[in-house]
């Protein structure tokens, strides 16, 4: 019995020395890793003079990668062929293998931005610059700035910043066919950049947003930013190039036949006052018409009669530009007319319910309109039609928290082909005037007249506008709850619409002034919010 009880405190050890091996844990590694990688070596040595060589090689005392290096990576000034680069993977040495025949006596940048990290814990070392200069001294010449858009109250970014020599060479064209000699990017949307290691000079400073991301200006894709006078270095001024998209010169693209009696001709730029002229054999009854997409840069041309024929070939005339297009015709069928509403649902007030038409409107009966109220009572209509977008607008007098039965009666409408449209029926309602809230803007050191102020959504659609001549408190009324931008448009052309710029023609855009914040709009607010332009 004794030698049993020896047993027990050697058993209940044996049970401890489980319980303790059977505990989950995990072994402890020390504090994270928070320091960045370091460069040991470099072969040649940052900022080498009489750089002859094609490889550099930079060592670090731990294993680096590359994040997005093709992203980060700037080399100023551009190279027509792109280093390699290397590591792929993981090394502790970063290769650059110069392809490209080096200008003599230029300093050359290569700014890493965020692509170098060490490898376990992915720490930034952050815009390492590897600089050296094939001729025998490093330029070292600084130019700063800021880039704004024209439209946004902030410019987007990455937008790159550029300079070209302006050398015996150099013409305006350059722009659109070679890389500049100096580039930067913005870090942020305030929009700073900093150009450095430059060389004395005269130069072209302008900014790209660009789509393609080839330092090359191509105006269908890209905005551009422009200073108007040459600039030369050394130079003490801070520069501000503003963003803007510029409207192409007119070109016509495009003549397709989509419909028995209706064809389409695509363009670019402006053009409000093309005229279409049939060249081909026509009968002596043949009429056309014509009205614009209200969405894309396209005329849509109905005629009549058909004509069988293999092609017709047109002439277009838009100012000085004259062009010929040549259709091919198939066998198609022919449109009958539809009617759609441009929206339905809720309207404002002081809204006009407008309806489109697949095939060109002619003529309107105002009787077949029939407006009617949830208490069966008949609205007074006024009802116009838009010809340049082929609309129908009907404007009735609307009473807030009501429901109007919108209804067109059979022959309200006739098309180029004589046909009319069937009975259709819309609903729409309005709300209480307590569900939107209003603004009312005081305006401090506006510089000229006149002006346009507008009110923006978030996506920097336009909700509404009032243009001013003189200065006077601005009222927005039913304005639904949102988030709003406010911002006012020096009109200085006095045609009641913002005017982009031109690079060639050395024009900036018409000036837009942002109020600083987004004003938030609540239902049954009234806000009185003051201006002051800076």
């Amino acid at each position: 019995m004794k030698h049993r009880l020896l047993y027990i405190p050697i058993a209940f050890l044996m049970i401890l020395s489980f319980v303790d091996c059977a505990k989950k844990g995990s072994p402890s590694g020390g504090p994270r890793d928070t320091i960045p990688p370091i460069i040991v070596r470099s072969s040649p040595e940052n900022y080498t003079t009489n750089f002859t060589g094609s490889e550099i090689e930079i060592r670090f005392d731990e294993y680096i990668k590359l994040k997005e290096v093709n992203k980060e990576l700037i080399i100023s000034p551009p190279m027509k062929y792109t280093p390699i680069i290397t590591p792929l993977s993981t090394s502790k040495t970063l290769r650059i293998k110069i392809l490209d025949t080096l200008k003599p006596n230029t300093t050359y940048s290569f700014n890493f931005g965020n692509s170098i990290v060490d490898n376990n814990e992915e720490n930034k070392f952050e815009y390492y610059k590897y600089i050296f200069s094939t001729g025998s001294y490093i330029d070292s010449l600084k130019l700063s700035g800021r880039v704004k858009d024209a439209q946004l109250i902030a410019p987007e970014i990455p937008t790159t910043v550029m300079l070209y020599e302006a050398n015996e060479a150099f013409t305006d064209s350059i722009i659109y066919s070679e890389k500049p000699t100096y580039i930067t990017v913005t870090k942020d949307s305030t929009g700073v950049f900093e150009l450095t290691n430059l060389k004395e000079g005269k130069y072209l400073l302008l900014a790209l947003k660009e789509k393609n991301n080839d330092y090359i200006f191509q105006p269908q894709n890209d905005k551009i930013g422009f200073e108007k006078e040459l600039i030369t270095l050394p130079a003490d001024s801070s520069y501000t190039l503003t963003l803007f998209k510029e409207t192409p010169d007119y070109k016509f693209v495009r003549a397709s036949q989509v419909g028995k009696n209706h064809i389409v001709f695509g363009y670019e730029g402006r053009a409000d006052s093309i005229d279409i002229e049939l060249l081909s054999e026509k009968p002596e009854d043949y009429i056309a018409t014509v009205f614009k997409d209200e969405k894309k840069d396209t005329l849509h041309y109905w005629f009549k009669p058909a004509m069988e024929t293999d092609s017709l070939i047109f002439k277009l005339t838009n100012k000085n530009f004259i062009d010929t297009g040549t259709v091919r015709m198939r066998e198609l069928f022919k449109d009958s007319l539809t009617i759609s509403a441009l929206k339905t649902g809720t309207l404002k007030l002081k809204d006009t319910f407008k309806l489109r038409a697949n095939t060109p409107l002619i003529t309107f009966d105002a009787e077949q309109f029939q407006v009617m109220a949830k208490d069966s009572s008949f609205v007074q209509t006024t009802v116009t039609l838009n010809k340049k977008y082929n609309w129908a607008e009907i404007y009735f007098p609307k009473t807030e928290d009501q429901t109007y039965s919108i209804n067109i009666l059979p022959g309200a409408l006739t098309d180029f082909f004589e046909k009319t449209n069937d009975t259709i029926q819309f609903s729409v309602n309005t709300r209480l005037e307590s569900d939107y809230g209003t603004l009312n803007l005081t305006l401090v050191n506006v510089e000229a007249f006149p002006i346009i102020v507008q009110i923006l959504d978030s996506k920097y659609n336009i909700v509404a506008e009032k243009y001013l001549t003189e200065n006077k408190d601005v009222f927005f009324g039913a304005l639904s709850p949102d988030k709003y931008f406010v911002r006012i448009i020096y009109d200085e052309n006095e045609n009641r619409s913002w005017d982009t710029g031109s690079f060639l023609n050395r024009m900036q855009p018409e000036r837009i002034i942002y109020y600083p914040t987004q004003i938030e709009v609540r239902a049954n607010w009234s806000l009185n919010e003051t201006f002051i332009l800076k």
